[in-house]
């Protein structure tokens, strides 16, 4: 159980700590008036803003709007690879967590079943209580290893399904970027 409650504890904290993450980008987008200057050609306004953005799509146009007249996709390639290195931060470890948790659960079930036999190898089926007990108190283990897992799981792929989003949208705006500077012949 020791091992279970380290694993909840670990998913706990990775998912309190992606929630803010996601939290703290919603109120930091600025891409559409980035490029809405790059559209208007104020360039010069749009990489001004694009360098004050924390947000990962802005980087990702600031990439692009730097490098303009080199290759401004290869940049936005590049920038976008590192932030969606940032954003997938912390996934593998509930990935780890859903699996582990289960097969934690059942060894701790494995270890308290052979205790209960050895309980009935010590005393003979006149207790049935003795192994009944200990049957129970080991399926505990079972259940709780399969509880986190399963509430691991429904954070985990909704930080992915944002990460999928997030991974669209820099597509996106990107290519627009890179659609307006040709226009322009930036």
């Amino acid at each position: 159980m020791i091992p279970l409650l380290a694993s909840s504890v670990v998913s706990l904290a990775v998912i309190i700590e992606r929630y803010f993450f996601w939290r703290r980008l919603r109120k930091r987008e600025n891409d559409t008036i980035i490029l809405q200057f790059v559209e208007a050609g104020n360039v010069e306004q749009a990489q001004k803003l694009a360098n004050e953005s924390r947000h990962p799509v802005g980087r990702v146009l600031h990439a692009g709007l730097e490098y303009r007249q080199l290759s401004p996709g290869t940049a936005m390639e590049a920038a976008a690879q590192a932030e969606l290195r940032r954003v997938k931060a912390y996934l593998p470890i509930l990935d780890t967590i859903i699996t582990l948790a289960p097969l934690l659960g059942l060894l701790g079930t494995i270890t308290g079943m052979i205790g209960a036999f050895g309980i009935v190898s010590e005393t003979g089926l006149g207790q049935p209580t003795a192994i009944t007990g200990g049957v129970a108190e080991a399926l505990i283990a079972t259940a709780t290893g399969l509880f986190i897992a399963i509430m691991t799981l429904l954070p985990y792929n909704y930080f992915r399904a944002k990460v999928e989003q997030l991974t669209e949208r820099m597509e996106e705006q990107a290519t627009r970027l890179e659609l307006f500077l040709c226009r322009r012949g930036v």
